[in-house]
């Protein structure tokens, strides 16, 4: 598993043209900064409950190596590593490397930041306590090929962390033609809706890679307070925890 079949090279160019900007709050990441703390109040506590690990005390995820494919600007990377994770990010933009590179110099953080594609981390022999897999499977060129690799970088046991869109038209009125084309929240041109996939069909690529999928939640865009919320509507964004059902051994 050498190659980066999973690549899409537009995809890349695009985000590497956005690159200087992933940290500006009020930039074209905006989206994602206001987002960010209720993947990341997710991701903490499905790894907390699946280690057994107390995810209000200090360090919880200390011992544990984590691996953000798809990285970006590193906005993942940087909390888990203030958690106590061994981070690793990764991302097929040179740029965005560089970008998030750079950001963690000035925060006094150690991460492991990689130009490599999820395949070339496979071919490796890379292996993670935890695979994060953020806003990723939308952009991929294919992502059958994309999901093996990443299933590849999972240790026996480990947890794998998904979030990405659902094919309705509902995603496509509010993702699509909504955040894109009315708010201008996103760049034009962000999300081919034809990408998208919904949780049935995830969870049957999860498990024709081995993996087993034990919870998702549907995520929410509430306009009155400009929050995100868990909620059971998966009809747009959601999230997806996924594991190897090997029992996995205390770090």
């Amino acid at each position: 598993m050498t190659d980066s079949s999973s690549i899409d090279a537009t995809e890349v160019a695009r985000f590497s043209a956005l690159a200087a900007h992933w940290w500006d709050p009020n930039g074209p990441f905006r989206p994602l900064h206001v987002f960010n703390p209720a993947r990341l109040a997710y991701i903490r506590d499905q790894i907390c409950t699946y280690y057994g690990r107390d995810g209000l005390g200090p360090l919880p995820l200390k011992g544990l190596r984590l691996l953000d494919i798809g990285c970006g600007g590193g906005l993942v990377c940087e909390p888990m590593a203030r958690l106590g994770a061994a981070v690793t990010g990764a991302d097929a933009s040179r740029e965005n490397i560089s970008a998030a590179a750079q950001h963690t110099q000035t925060q006094g953080l150690v991460i492991d930041y990689r130009h490599n594609s999820a395949e070339e981390l496979a071919g490796a022999g890379e292996l993670f306590d935890i695979v994060l897999n953020l806003e990723v499977l939308e952009h991929v060129a294919d992502r059958s090929a994309f999901l093996a690799a990443c299933a590849h970088l999972l240790k026996p046991g480990g947890i794998m962390i998904l979030a990405t869109l659902n094919r309705t038209l509902k995603a496509y009125g509010l993702a699509v033609l909504g955040a894109e084309y009315v708010l201008g929240w996103l760049p034009r041109g962000t999300h081919d809706w034809n990408k998208f996939i919904t949780p049935d069909e995830l969870s049957a690529l999860l498990a024709a890679q081995g993996l087993k999928v034990r919870s998702g939640t549907g995520v929410i865009y509430q306009i009155l307070s400009n929050r995100w919320a868990l909620s059971p509507d998966m009809g747009v964004n959601y999230m997806l925890t996924a594991t190897r059902p090997e029992a996995h051994a205390q770090p």
